[in-house]
């Protein structure tokens, strides 16, 4: 049976991921490079963040942000871009018969930034504005402060923003550098996914004829030491404290048990009938929002389950917790809910690529993080196989004491008496 994409690597080690999808007259272009806050130093913390935002200030053939969006606007395309710690991507969406633009487009900015000193200057007070809001929106800064939790003063564990302090203090040499070591051909995958016409091969030759082409610098690979349960709280005074409650764990992207552990994340808290939605909103009413995530990067991996509760019972809520993460180690989940857990995760994902944008992300994502592709079919085939044991057994594995760990915003400063309460 053929698969639903193609893929070709060019003599500069360029790679394209093709899709051609029947069903959509879109198509977008993503550039995505492999880099991000991971592959930064402390002198430069926020760099690849910050790069993200420059590629939208101009180029020569674009002068400023006007031209850039105006392109683009007058085709009623979107477009965007984001940064993560060790990918950053840069994406196009249009009508099929604006693909030859949609690349154009792209390749402008990802090859020919201007990185004009003066807009540096000026965008610095955007970045830290949009610091400020993040730091002032703790449903979201809650992730960032369970990174710095789990992996403390290294990459893994640095806002990916960059603190304001570094970040008004970036030059563009530091920039320009930036860009040599790390925006390579050698690791940058181009998806081009939806109505796709014409001659795909030749047309990124052409655009992209001028990409660096030497090898990127490598990262530091990330340190993990952890013997006891930890707890970290940024103080600030909320009327809702917002946590991560979960456990760090070796399971990165290539470990064989991440399927597991998403079906595993998807019982616990994904979805209005899963075990905490029902134990800690709906049962307790305790909060507007609980989920579970897990976690699984090139060389990290965790779970973690994230919700924002009154200032006064946020102890009962991690006790809930708790006893569900409990309940699933001492357990076997009944064949039903197993089975839910499967169709749930299958179905959110088939719901999902009938988009030209997810379906470009699922395949790039792949290529460029694991250098190889599977399929759709493929992975639901990995998915089908677990059984309520392999459940049972990743659960004992993972959630052990020595693994837990508890993230809060809230107003607290007395850290004892949460750590008294994290017992499995």
């Amino acid at each position: 049976m053929a698969k639903p994409f193609q893929k070709h690597t060019f003599k500069n080690g360029l790679r394209l991921v093709t899709v051609p999808m029947k069903n959509t007259k879109a198509v977008t272009v993503l550039v995505l490079v492999g880099t991000g806050s991971k592959y930064e130093t402390k002198e430069i913390n926020g760099i690849s963040h910050f790069l993200e935002h420059m590629f939208f200030k101009g180029t020569k053939k674009r002068p400023n942000t006007l031209a850039i969006a105006t392109d683009l606007d007058k085709v009623g395309g979107n477009y965007n871009a984001f940064t993560g710690q060790e990918k950053t991507g840069y994406w196009a969406k249009v009508d099929g018969k604006h693909l030859n633009l949609a690349l154009d487009w792209v390749s402008d900015m990802f090859l020919n930034s201007c990185l004009r000193s003066e807009d540096i200057e000026k965008e610095k007070g955007v970045i830290i504005e949009e610091i400020n809001m993040y730091l002032d929106t703790p449903m979201d800064y809650i992730c960032d402060v369970w990174l710095k939790l789990l992996y403390g003063n290294q990459p893994a564990g640095w806002f990916v923003s960059g603190p304001k302090e570094t970040v008004s203090k970036l030059k563009r040499e530091q920039f320009v550098n930036y860009i040599n070591n790390h925006y390579s051909s050698r690791n940058t995958v181009i998806a081009v996914a939806g109505n796709i016409n014409g001659d795909i091969k030749s047309k990124i030759i052409q655009h992209f004829k001028s990409i660096n082409t030497k090898q990127p610098k490598d990262r530091e690979g990330v340190t993990e030491r952890q013997k006891k349960p930890k707890v970290l709280i940024h103080y600030k005074k909320t009327d809702q404290t917002h946590f991560y409650l979960g456990f760090r764990s070796r399971y990165n992207l290539f470990h064989k048990d991440i399927y597991v552990l998403n079906i595993l994340s998807t019982i616990l808290g994904n979805g209005m009938s899963s075990r905490l939605w029902i134990s800690v909103r709906e049962k307790e009413g305790l909060a507007y929002y609980v989920f579970t995530e897990c976690n699984n990067d090139l060389d990290t991996g965790y779970l973690a389950a994230g919700a924002g509760v009154d200032n006064k019972r946020v102890d009962k809520a991690i006790s809930i917790i708790l006893k569900e993460y409990k309940r699933i180690i001492n357990e076997k989940v009944d064949e039903k809910e197993l089975r839910k857990a499967k169709d749930y995760i299958k179905g959110k994902t088939i719901l999902r690529m009938e988009s030209s944008d997810v379906q470009a992300g699922f395949y790039a994502n792949q290529e460029l993080l694991e250098n190889k592709i599977l399929t759709l079919e493929e992975k639901f085939a990995k998915i089908e196989v677990v059984t309520a044991s392999d459940i049972q057994r990743v659960a004992k594995d993972i959630f052990k004491p020595e693994k837990l760990n508890l993230a809060l915003i809230g107003p607290f400063k007395d850290k004892e008496k949460f750590e008294k309460l994290l017992k499995l």
